[in-house]
């Protein structure tokens, strides 16, 4: 991967919609960036061709031609395994359906869970 940036002398933007669509349609050009009058083209290209073929359409010169630079990564904090909350209260099961539940404090349903 080569990034080149290449010095336009562009007046009008017919000339510079034409220059990107030159260069867009180049075999190995991945991107194509155009800011005040220079050309920044990434890709497996050859800065000479671009060159080439702009001179047809506006004056060119080279800038720069060299290696793309990876952005560089941030190491990612390390992730704390998440705790599960403690259950604070446990389910009591209600009266069974089958009895009938009247009021009754007695030491049975205490005992079981049920009241």
């Amino acid at each position: 991967m080569q990034k080149a940036v290449l010095k336009l002398d562009v007046h009008c933007e017919r000339i510079k919609q034409k220059a990107m669509s030159t260069v867009c349609c180049l075999s190995g050009v991945d991107t194509v960036g155009l800011k005040e009058g220079k050309l920044t083209v990434t890709g497996e290209i050859d800065a000479y061709m671009i060159v080439k073929k702009l001179k047809k359409i506006c004056h060119t010169e080279i800038i720069t031609v060299g290696p793309v630079k990876e952005p560089e990564k941030k190491p990612e904090p390390e992730k704390k395994p998440e705790q599960k909350p403690e259950v604070v209260c446990h389910y009591i099961n209600p009266c069974p359906p089958y009895h009938h539940f009247d009021g009754c404090s007695c030491a049975c349903y205490q005992l079981r869970g049920w009241f």
